[in-house]
Order: C-alpha cells, then sequence, then structure tokens
C-alpha cells in the first residue's frame, strides 16, 4: 500500500479504539479508514471482510483477537461555518483496533501503554458495560486521554442521555458533549455541532459526508443547554474560560475548542459524540475530534520526560509466514535507524536492527527509519520480547514495561499424534513468545502439558491456532481454574533441619510467623531478627526458601497470597551452616506455619452481565442462582432485562451454551475478573480434587 504519510511529529496522533465487546469498534475503524482513503470499500464484520480483522479464525469467530495496526492520513476539510484547530493540515493517525473480550484484555492493555490517546466506544443501548469499565481503569493506568464516541444510535431503544449519564456516574468522568446526535433509531439524520451551534446532516454524496445547516427550531433550546453546560463544566477546570464565564463574555466556537483540548489532553475531561458507525453518521466528526482533541506525542504529559538519543519500548510480537519474528515497538525519542545497534538491558545483549516496517493490518512497506512518537515494526530481533526497551549501550535506560493480569484457566494438552510432541512444544513456546497472558508448563507429578491462559475462549483460540498455522491436532482435558491460597490466622514455626553424612554437614535453624493479610497484598516478607542469631549473609537464602515453600500451599497446591511472613529467630553452626540449608528449613518452617495458620483456599470470582428478554428472566436467575451466583442488580429497559452477578469462575464453564439454550438464543452475557474470595466448605473437596 503506498500511502503519502506526513514525518512530522507534532501531526501524528497515536490512537486506540477500544471497548466492551460488540459495541462497534472494528466497523468504526473500518469506516475511518474508508473515509481517509486507505481502503476502496468498507467492510463488514458479519460478512468477515474487515481490514482489521484479517486473520482466518477473527473471520470465523466474528470478533477481534489481536490488535491491529492502520496507519492513515487525515486531513481536516476547511467546511463554511465549522471550527477545526488544523484545517488542512495533514495528519498521520496510527489507529489500533483492539480486541473487547475480556479473554484478550492483553492486547488491549500493551496497546494502551504505547498510545497517546484513545477512542472509547459506548453502545447507545447497552451503555457502559463491564468490559467498558475494565478498559476505562486500563486507560486511567496509563493517563491516557480519552474521547467517547456512543454508537449504534440508529438502534432499537438508543439513548444518547442515559450513556452520558452513566459515563459521569459508573466512570466517574467528566463527560459532556460536543456533537449531539440529530434524532435516534430510525429517525437519525446527523449531528448537531455544540461548540460551532451548527446542524450536520448525513450526506454520503457530500465531500465532507455531511451538509451544513441551521439548527431546527425543536432542537435549538436542547443545543443551547448542551453548551451552556459544556462551558460552565469547562469552566471549573479552565483559566480562561473561566474568567469569560465569571464576567458573562461569550465564548467563541474556536477559544472553546482550544480549552476542550486543553483539558483532554490533561485527561481532566472527556468530549463525547454521538453516532452510527455502521452507517456513516459522525465518522468524520469523531476523526476531526481526534485531531483536534487528542495529544500529538510531544503534548504527552509523562511523570519522568524521556531524554535519551534513543528509546523505544517493544509491546507486541508476532510471527508473520513471510516477515518472520515481528517486534512491533514505539519510539519515544531519537530516530530508529535499520542496522543501528540495539541494546537491551533485561538481558544485557545487543543485537542490530533488521528491517523496519509500517504496517497495515496483514500488510507491510518498508521504511529507512522511524522518528520519535511513531509506531513501526522490526525484523531480526531474536530475543527481545513484550514490554522490553530498546536503546543504545552506553545510554541505556528501562521504560515501565505493560503490566499484565495472571491466568485464570488451565487445561491439559497432548497432540493427536504421539510423533508430534516435539513439534507440539515448538509450537507452544512460539505462541506464548507472542501472548504474554498465555502460559506453558510440565505438571510436576503427571508430566502433562498444562496451558494456562485467560479463559475457554483464550484457550480455544491456542488450540485453533495450533491447528490452523502448526498444522497440529491435539487433544485438551477439562479445564481447571488458577486458585490462590492463604490463611486466616497468625501462627509460628520453629524448623530444625541437621544433617551430618561425614565431613561438613548442613545445619540451620529458622523461625518464622505468618500473619493474613487484605486482599491483593500478596506475600511479604519482613526480617526481624534480633542480635544477629541468623547471619546476615544467610538471610537472602531465608527469603528465598519462603518464596519457593509459597509457590505451592499445603490444600491445592496454588500459590499462598495475602500473607505477611516475619522472620523471627534461628540459629547456625560456624562449619555446617550454608545458604542451601537455611533456604530448605525455611521452606519447611514456612509450610509448618501456613498449616498451624488455618489455610483456606481462594478461588476467582467473575462479574457477570446477562441481557436477556424479560420473558426468560426467570430461567437465567434460577439458573445464576445454582452457580453459586450473588445477584447484584436488575435494571429494565424496553422489554429487555439487564442481570448484575457475580458467580465463581468454577461454575461458569459452559454457560455460552446455557444462556443461549435456556433464552432460545435471544440472551447474551459478558464477564470481567471481580475479585479472588474463599470457597465455601461444602465446595472445597470439588476443587481439591481437580
Amino acid at each position: 500500500m503506498k500511502t503519502l504519510l506526513t514525518t512530522t511529529t507534532g501531526r501524528i496522533r497515536n490512537i486506540g479504539i477500544a471497548a466492551h465487546i460488540d459495541a462497534g469498534k472494528t466497523t468504526l475503524t473500518e469506516r475511518i479508514l474508508f473515509r481517509a482513503g486507505a481502503i476502496h470499500a468498507c467492510g463488514d464484520v458479519h460478512d468477515g471482510n474487515t481490514a482489521t480483522d484479517f486473520s482466518p479464525i477473527e473471520k470465523d469467530k466474528g470478533i477481534t483477537i489481536s490488535s491491529a495496526a492502520a496507519p492513515c492520513t487525515w486531513t481536516q476539510q476547511p467546511v463554511d461555518g465549522l471550527t477545526r484547530l488544523f484545517a488542512g493540515q495533514p495528519h498521520r493517525l496510527n489507529i489500533i483496533d483492539t480486541p473487547g473480550h475480556v479473554d484478550f484484555t492483553a492486547e488491549v492493555e500493551r496497546s494502551l501503554r504505547v498510545l497517546d490517546g484513545a477512542i472509547a466506544v459506548f453502545c447507545s443501548v447497552g451503555g457502559v458495560q463491564p468490559q467498558s469499565e475494565t478498559v476505562w481503569r486500563q486507560a486511567d493506568r496509563y493517563r491516557v486521554p480519552r474521547i467517547a464516541f456512543i454508537n449504534k444510535m440508529d438502534r432499537l431503544g438508543a439513548d444518547f442521555n442515559r450513556v452520558v449519564e452513566e459515563l459521569r456516574t459508573k466512570l466517574g468522568a467528566s463527560a459532556w458533549s460536543v456533537m449531539l446526535p440529530w434524532g435516534a433509531e430510525s429517525d437519525l439524520r446527523g449531528q448537531i455541532d455544540v461548540i460551532g451551534e451548527l446542524a450536520l446532516r448525513a450526506d454520503a454524496t457530500a465531500p465532507a459526508g455531511f451538509t451544513v445547516e441551521t439548527i431546527p427550531e425543536e432542537w435549538r433550546a436542547t443545543a443551547a443547554t448542551a453548551r451552556a453546560d459544556l462551558i460552565q463544566a469547562l469552566a471549573s477546570l479552565d483559566e480562561e474560560i473561566a474568567m469569560l464565564w465569571i464576567e458573562g463574555q461569550p465564548v467563541s466556537a474556536t477559544v472553546l475548542r482550544a480549552a476542550v483540548r486543553r483539558q483532554t489532553i490533561a485527561c481532566q475531561f472527556v468530549p463525547v459524540l454521538g453516532g452510527s458507525a455502521y452507517k456513516h453518521v459522525g465518522v468524520q466528526s469523531l476523526v476531526d475530534a481526534v485531531v483536534d482533541f487528542l495529544p500529538a506525542p510531544a503534548e504527552v504529559v509523562r511523570a519522568q520526560p524521556i531524554v535519551a538519543p534513543l528509546a523505544a519500548l517493544a509491546f507486541k510480537v508476532v510471527r508473520h509466514p513471510q516477515a518472520g519474528r515481528l517486534v512491533y515497538v514505539r519510539v519515544y525519542s531519537g530516530t530508529l535507524e535499520k542496522g543501528t545497534p540495539l541494546f537491551n538491558p533485561r538481558l544485557g545483549k545487543t543485537e542490530r536492527c533488521g528491517r523496519l516496517l509500517r504496517v497495515f493490518a496483514d500488510r507491510r512497506d518498508e521504511l529507512e527509519s522511524v522518528t520519535a512518537g511513531d509506531i513501526c515494526a522490526v525484523t531480526g530481533l531474536r530475543d527481545f520480547s513484550t514490554g522490553d526497551t530498546l536503546c543504545l549501550e552506553e545510554h541505556a535506560l528501562s521504560l515501565e514495561p505493560p503490566v499484565f493480569p495472571e491466568p485464570v484457566v488451565s487445561m491439559a494438552i497432548e497432540p493427536a499424534k504421539s510423533v508430534d510432541q516435539a513439534r507440539l512444544s515448538t509450537a507452544l513456546a512460539r505462541l506464548g513468545d507472542e501472548d504474554p497472558t498465555f502460559r506453558v508448563r510440565t505438571h510436576e507429578e503427571t508430566g502433562q502439558c498444562l496451558i494456562s491462559g485467560m479463559g475457554e475462549l483464550h484457550l480455544e483460540v491456542i488450540r485453533e491456532k495450533l491447528l490452523r498455522e502448526h498444522d497440529l491436532e491435539t487433544r485438551a482435558g477439562a479445564p481447571e481454574i488458577a486458585c490462590r491460597e492463604t490463611i486466616t490466622t497468625t501462627a509460628e514455626a520453629d524448623h530444625l533441619l541437621k544433617k551430618q553424612n561425614g565431613g561438613s554437614g548442613m545445619y540451620a535453624r529458622v523461625k518464622l510467623g505468618v500473619q493474613p493479610l487484605e486482599r491483593g497484598r500478596g506475600l511479604v516478607i519482613e526480617n526481624a531478627v534480633v542480635g544477629g542469631t541468623i547471619p546476615a549473609q544467610f538471610i537472602n537464602a531465608v527469603r528465598r526458601g519462603i518464596e519457593d515453600a509459597a509457590v505451592s500451599g499445603p490444600l491445592r497446591g496454588s500459590p499462598l497470597v495475602d500473607v505477611q511472613v516475619r522472620i523471627l529467630d534461628g540459629a547456625s553452626h560456624a562449619k555446617d551452616s550454608n545458604d542451601q540449608a537455611f533456604r530448605l528449613a525455611a521452606a519447611e518452617a514456612l509450610r509448618a506455619a501456613v498449616l498451624s495458620a488455618n489455610p483456606v483456599l481462594l478461588e476467582p470470582v467473575m462479574r457477570v452481565e446477562c441481557h436477556v428478554a424479560d420473558e426468560h428472566q426467570g430461567d437465567i436467575l434460577g439458573d445464576l442462582n445454582r452457580r453459586r451466583a450473588r445477584i447484584t442488580g436488575i435494571s429494565h429497559q424496553s422489554a429487555e432485562a439487564s442481570v448484575l452477578a457475580e458467580v465463581p469462575l468454577a461454575e461458569m464453564f459452559g454457560y455460552a451454551g446455557a444462556i443461549r439454550s435456556l433464552s432460545r438464543g435471544r440472551a447474551s452475557y459478558s464477564m470481567t475478573p471481580a475479585a479472588y474470595e474463599v470457597v465455601p466448605e461444602s465446595v472445597l473437596p470439588r476443587l481439591v480434587k481437580q
């Protein structure tokens, strides 16, 4: 694909499109690329011909599995009456379409880490849904400025004002309308520009995709109220608007638009637009808003400025059939050129930079160099992984890597043909290299190969990749959940290790105390030894022994969490004490202390949202109660009920089929991780047997 791309850093926008599943992210990406001239015809998710969902698995399932990059250029078209901050100036947009399913949350996490802004897409009927909240929290963590686009305003039951209110109440966002939808459902005609006080009638034949009109009489009061609310909200955030508001001076469209930009970049404000990507309503206004309101790379406020001749972050690894191993990188400072020796601070190794590629979904263009603020793919890097920093050896530094959640579901897997065992091991290692939330390990007792991921769908996709990409047919066992173990009371244990086999023996005594911590604290080790009863050179060995024992708890062999371990006392021998002795003694002392502290098993609990017709609500509630669910809320809209519940993950296997059966195919559900909770005594024997 040949595209004229600007290289001015101030005219780059690195943005992601993220939302709950089925909010319309991929359709919106497709419409943006079409309007930008990057593709010549709009694909459709249902037809399996979109530019960003290009893998066979994505086409078959109709969902996004991997985040896909799609660069394009956008120039704000000068239109009489409309105010735009960068009219006539070409900008490059690096758009990344991310998955909405919770099983592929790692794709969203690593994308947000390297993006400068995001379009959060919400369904005008579903509103703020569970995965929407998860994505919003991820964006909060990385301080990513956002624009909210309320999509599907052409759907029956669309309610723009309700969703805006949910943005404020559920997400705590300072969200205010800058583009109102002009009508709704079958009467959706275009948008009302709140800032410019004009109406934009959707018109596919017009060069800009719309025609400009005066606001109809019946919409003037609504538009005036929305503009007054917008100015009042900004007055509490922006000094220039505050002065004009206090003095009762009129606020021009240019001044108001510039204030929205300042506060959006500062993550203090979220501009909201309404429209319908499928009907091409509001797409142009949304991209104009991206250019006007979201920051260029140099405008992003960072806690620590990055000052180095070269600094880049590897955020994704992909294996391409022709190009081989591709490492996607975001350049933060300096210029990345072909052949540059790149230093990896994590490994202390240097590798030479191979080809630089501009990737458009599954197409690639070769580049000579990439400047700060841009995103590209690099070939020839064998040892760089997700989260690694690329820099020069004489100016080494480490950038903050993305943070990924721990896997929650495991299953045993083996090749259908025993001769494929070596090929399976190689293929799983490659998939683990690409996906940071996918883990492979060998069961200590049975020797089985265990794969772990974020859910049933995640592991199902892994097996499909093995079949399609590696020609490996596999057999899998029943899924198992990833439990944790903790304690409920305080306890102490004293262990003496004393062995003599002739010559130097092993001697170490370690006394430990354990006490429970609140959820989410993990394992905390404190040295409380007084008087040097354990020599200082052996304290690290004691810590390693504690960490070794905490990997496998006494109930199910699950990791030990939310426990404070205090090293209280010990003893050593002048000749027979060594690191190994103290490591073994500490491990045994911890196991004994945990057994005395009333250990309990923790299981992952999911936040589940079901959308079901009113007539099937009773059946769904009854089924959820049988699954040990805790119903947290029920709301009704039109003839549909929305049921919120917290359900143990162990009870959710096979739920997709169950909810379809109970509702005759008319219900849908989504789930996101909520917390780990204590397993009831009645259920404990079943989980311990797994």
